[in-house]
C-alpha cells in the first residue's frame, strides 16, 4: 500500500482477538528454574492442535516497551514510506563508533535486522518524524500507538506493547492481512528468518529495553505456524538475556513446536 494511502487510515487497523490462553502450569517451572520474572503467550495454529497457552496471564496483558522487536513494524514503515527500497539497499554508516563492532559499518535491512543495528532506526525515526510514525502506528494498531517520549521512543519513549498484542500483530503479518504492500510484509517475513530445519522455519526478533527483555516471533510447520511472545525482566541486565530465548525454546518444545535438542 502506497503511504499516502495508509496515513489517511482514521482508525487503528482491527487486530485479531486472542481466544481465551490455557494457563500452562508446567511453564511456570521453566521460568523458575531460570530465575526469571515474566510471560509468554503461544498461539498453535498448526492443524489439529490449534490452541492459546500463556503463562502469567495477567503480565501478559500489560504493556511495556517492545524495544527492538518494534525493528519488525518499523521495517514496514520504513519500507512504505519510500526510506528503503529493498533488502539490498545500503545504509551507509555515518562514522560514528558504537559499542557494538557489528554496528560500525555500511547497514543493509537485512544486516540492521539480524545485528538489531539500533542507528539505523533512529535514522528512520529522524526522516519521518513523530506526528508521521504515529499515523502508522495507529493504522497497524501496535500497542498504545505512541511515538513520544525520549528517543528512541520504542526503548526510552512511550510506546508499550503487551505479549497479547504482539501475538496479534505477528498473526496478521504472517497472513499479510497488515495494511501495507504483501511484497512488503513478505520481505519483512524474510528478513526475520533465525533459523530452519526441513520441515520448519523460525522467524524471531529479540528486543531488550534496559529493563524488559524480548523474543517475539513464529515456527512454520507444513501444518501451519506456532506464534510466540516472551517477555521477561532483566535485573541482572546483559547476563539475563539469554534467558529470553532458552526459556522460549524449552517452552515450544513442550508443544513439539521446535524439535527436540
Amino acid at each position: 500500500m502506497h503511504r499516502r494511502h495508509l496515513l489517511l487510515l482514521a482508525t487503528a487497523l482491527p487486530l485479531p482477538t486472542l481466544a481465551a490462553a490455557k494457563p500452562r502450569p508446567d511453564w511456570s517451572a521453566l521460568f523458575a528454574a531460570a530465575n526469571a520474572q515474566g510471560t509468554i503467550v503461544v498461539v498453535d495454529a498448526r492443524q489439529g492442535q490449534e490452541g492459546s497457552y500463556v503463562h502469567n496471564p495477567a503480565r501478559a496483558d500489560q504493556r511495556l516497551s517492545p524495544a527492538s522487536t518494534f525493528k519488525v513494524a518499523h521495517s514496514l514503515v520504513a519500507l512504505d514510506a519510500g526510506l528503503l527500497r529493498d533488502e539490498f539497499q545500503v545504509v551507509p554508516w555515518d562514522g560514528v563508533q558504537r559499542s557494538v563492532p557489528a554496528w560500525n559499518q555500511d547497514q543493509t535491512l537485512r544486516s540492521a535486522m539480524r545485528q538489531s543495528t539500533v542507528w539505523v532506526f533512529e535514522g528512520f525515526a529522524r526522516q519521518l518524524g513523530e506526528a508521521r510514525e504515529a499515523a502508522y502506528l495507529r493504522a497497524m494498531g501496535y500497542g498504545n500507538a505512541l511515538a513520544s517520549g525520549a528517543a528512541p521512543f520504542w526503548v526510552e519513549g512511550d510506546l508499550a506493547i503487551s505479549a497479547n498484542e504482539q501475538v496479534a500483530f505477528l498473526q496478521c503479518l504472517y497472513r499479510n492481512e497488515l495494511p501495507f504492500a504483501v511484497a512488503h510484509q513478505r520481505l519483512v517475513k524474510d528478513v526475520m528468518v533465525a533459523e530452519a530445519g526441513p520441515d520448519w522455519i523460525l522467524r524471531a526478533k529479540t528486543g531488550w529495553s534496559g529493563q524488559v527483555g524480548w523474543w517475539v516471533g513464529w515456527v512454520e510447520w507444513p501444518t501451519g505456524p506456532v506464534f510466540f511472545a516472551l517477555n521477561i525482566d532483566t535485573p541482572q541486565r546483559m547476563a539475563d538475556l539469554p534467558k529470553r530465548i532458552d526459556i522460549t525454546r524449552q517452552v515450544l518444545r513442550t508443544l513439539k513446536a521446535l524439535p527436540p535438542v
